[in-house]
């Protein structure tokens, strides 16, 4: 009777070795940036006055909201009149 013939390592080789063509590309620093005072109190308030804005648009809205549902509350109390 004829057996298969088993190969004699357990394991195969790899069919693939990674072999890197090229080196890895070189980072390169940032340069430093100088931060002095100026510029941070310069950056706090240029953030309130956005935010001081934003919480205006906000408000107009909401108020803007609130007019149209009563006008449309009494326009249509007046229909039913």
């Amino acid at each position: 009777m004829f057996l298969p013939k088993y190969p004699d390592s357990p394991t195969p080789p790899p069919a693939h070795t990674h072999t890197p063509t090229e080196p890895p590309p070189v980072r390169r620093s940032l340069p430093s940036v100088s931060i002095d005072q100026k510029t941070v109190v310069a950056l706090v308030v240029g953030g309130v006055v956005l935010t001081a804005l934003l919480a205006a648009v906000a408000v107009t809205a909401i108020s803007v909201a609130v007019a149209t549902v009563v006008l449309r509350s009494m326009l249509r109390d007046h229909h039913r009149r």
